[in-house]
């Protein structure tokens, strides 16, 4: 039985794992396609509750989440089923009976949405970095200009142009705006919508059309949108103004919202843009009376986004908690929960079949995916449901992904301007690697390496370049090598996880069944290789993966010539640190004696009658030579623990057999 045998679904179909706030045109399978989560579920409860209640002063919703977790499938999930998202491409209704239906049995989230979804809305969706015209983000105004813009062009107006846009909204309040559009028309020979584009080069024809609206027979052109560019003030308060005069011209009840996508990569940093987040939605409030709502997204949350808060940063961070009292926070246990239901379910017969290799290998679980050495411990399989949930994956697979792509993100590792441009959403990943795990035979596990081959695409070159210079040269001579460097890349910056050869075979293991000592001594083969190759460098048992810049640095360091006794010197002082006393005590009659330090066999200070050899991995002496006190041929053996004998003819040394042929272990010797 194949990988691609057991699944409900089949696991090649086209999954939109990223999702986008303006595309609707797979918002059907988006919303049939949407998994409701245990803590999605806590925290819409929240939200629709504060919705709900005519008490309520907190207008902001603030939805946070590692990259993957789903954070813009549940903003856009929102817009739709509390309003009406223009140019959708479902209905609302249509929205709400699916989400009764993901309630199941929770009653009380049913009824939430009933409320909820009475309250009539529009929604106003959007990528604020997508929409964004400034140059950049430093400008104090640059977010103001986003939500203005989209409101404007929500109401009809030409939202790329403030100024024109402000020009049509005193027509329109007038009454007087498709008669200057008729107007226009006439003498431009094209459409207002069309020539609005082209404001400077139709001045001439927009001060004509404007003079015979308002009667001016005058022959000399007024100039009236230039007056307009000169004039116009961008506030937050005039923003507010126009949306509450906007409200007061629809229906009794009803609501504005924006739904504003990564919002949190945009204000990163910047303590001006945080603060006009802020007064934003605070003005909006009050100016609105709660029937203008803000809700946004934002990587993990505002501490992460922030890093190193200065106290001023900690104070405006308060007053943005506040305002956006409503907070839904998207775990890893969403992520393996959303790519569980919605990529791995299984159908009848590979639940059978799995149930039967859970039966033989649940008691081998510790053992293959246990992480040693200091290295966090992850979650492992609870039981067979969840076994089989996960298969192929390795529940800590997970959350290392996903911390992972977090530390990489953060080190400027992906292509784009902002940090989570590049990633791919962990759903496309788990899917690539399990479409190319489809032909494998049952019992076959994905590896961690394999998700390297999902953002591939998304990472910039400096960053991979030294897995490409691998692929090109140790391909043919070591593969194995390979897939360890890119191992090693992909949890370079995950503070938590220690890269011992052990805890790196652990990532590797690719099926039950596979000889794990096997696959660690050719795992071992392949870190010597690549630290031989200057890909990576090691600290005492830890392995990292080496960038450009490291690798320049390592390769200084291995080509510096240390003296030998300099090194002798240095390690001496450091075990001498280590054993304190010069000398030992003979407990019997508690007579001291002095002893001389030896660092692989070399004396360090004055000669003595008794001597401590340390022996270092550098030693060039042979592992037997200290028991050879005596030349041949008066000894004929190392020891009585080392059965190899010496070489007694004359041409002999006095040195023992190679290590590689001593059958004592060092231990015993």
């Amino acid at each position: 039985m194949q990988l691609n045998e057991i699944f409900a679904k089949d696991i090649t179909r086209t999954i939109e794992g990223v999702i986008k706030a303006d595309d609707d045109s797979h918002i059907g399978v988006e919303v049939d396609e949407y998994v409701l989560t245990n803590e999605a579920s806590k925290g819409l409860e929240a939200l629709l509750e504060a919705y709900t209640s005519p008490t309520n002063t907190a207008n902001g919703a603030w939805v946070s989440g590692f990259f993957g977790s789903g954070k813009s499938h549940m903003l856009k999930m929102l817009a739709h089923l509390l309003g009406e998202v223009e140019g959708s491409g479902i209905t609302r209704d249509e929205v709400i009976e699916a989400f009764l239906a993901k309630a199941g049995d929770n009653a009380i989230l049913a009824a939430l949405i009933r409320k909820a979804t009475t309250i009539p809305a529009k929604s106003l969706l959007f990528n604020i970095d997508q929409k964004a015209t400034v140059v950049s983000k430093d400008q104090t105004d640059a977010l103001v200009k986003v939500f203005v813009k989209v409101f404007d062009e929500a109401c009809g107006y030409f939202g790329s142009m403030a100024h024109v846009a402000q020009f049509e909204r005193d027509l329109d309040r007038k009454h007087q705006l498709e008669s200057f559009k008729e107007s226009y028309a006439g003498i431009a020979g094209l459409p207002w919508e069309e020539g609005r584009e082209l404001s400077i080069l139709e001045e001439g024809n927009v001060d004509t059309a404007y003079a015979r609206l308002i009667g001016d027979t005058a022959a000399s052109p007024q100039g009236i949108l230039a007056k307009y560019r000169d004039e116009y003030q961008l506030s937050i308060e005039d923003f507010a103004d126009n949306v509450n005069t906007w409200l007061d011209s629809q229906d009794s009840g009803v609501r504005l919202n924006f739904y504003v996508d990564e919002v949190g990569q945009f204000i990163a940093g910047n303590v001006k843009l945080m603060l006009n987040l802020q007064t934003v939605a605070e003005t909006l409030a009050s100016r609105c009376n709660g029937r203008a709502w803000v809700m946004v997204t934002s990587q993990e949350d505002m501490d992460s986004v922030l890093g190193d808060r200065t106290k001023q940063q900690g104070n405006d961070f308060s007053k943005i908690q506040a305002r956006f009292a409503n907070r839904l926070k998207l775990t890893s246990a969403d992520v393996e929960e959303v790519i569980q239901k919605r990529l791995l379910q299984k159908n009848t017969a590979g639940e059978s079949t799995l149930a039967g290799i859970y039966a033989e290998e649940v008691n081998n679980f510790a053992t293959l995916f246990g992480f040693t050495d200091g290295s966090r411990t992850y979650r492992n399989f609870s039981d067979e449901d969840h076994f089989i949930a996960s298969y192929p994956f390795v529940t800590y697979q997970f959350p290392l992904f996903q911390a992972a792509i977090s530390g990489i993100s953060e080190h400027n590792g992906f292509e784009g301007r902002h940090s989570s441009v590049g990633e791919r959403s962990m759903l496309e990943v788990f899917q690539h690697v399990a479409r190319n795990l489809s032909a494998t035979t049952i019992g076959g596990l994905a590896t961690f390496d394999a998700m390297f081959e999902g953002i591939r695409a998304t990472l910039k070159s400096a960053a991979q370049q030294s897995i490409i210079t691998a692929e090109d040269n140790l391909t043919g001579q070591n593969p194995l090598a390979v897939r360890v460097l890119k191992a090693l890349f992909l949890v370079k910056y995950v503070r938590d996880f220690k890269a011992t050869p052990r805890n790196i075979t652990v990532l590797l293991y690719g099926a039950f069944g596979q000889d794990l000592h096997s696959l660690a001594t050719d795992v071992q083969e392949a870190l010597n290789l690549l630290e031989q190759q200057t890909y990576i460098q090691r600290n005492g048992t830890l392995y990292e993966y080496l960038t450009n810049d490291e690798k320049d640095i390592e390769e200084e360091i291995k080509s510096v010539d240390v003296d030998s006794s300099a090194l002798t010197s240095e390690l001496g002082k450091m075990v001498q640190d280590i054993l304190k006393s010069p000398k030992i005590r003979y407990t019997r009659n508690g007579q001291d004696f002095g002893y001389c330090l030896r660092i692989d066999d070399v004396p360090v200070g004055r000669p003595q009658e008794l001597s401590i050899n340390v022996i270092t991995p550098s030693t060039s002496t042979p592992e037997c030579s200290t028991s050879c006190a005596l030349t041949p041929p008066a000894r004929t053996n190392c020891g009585p623990s080392c059965p190899k004998t010496l070489d007694s003819s004359p041409t002999s040394s006095t040195t023992c057999a190679p290590p590689s042929t001593c059958a004592k272990p060092r231990a015993s010797r």
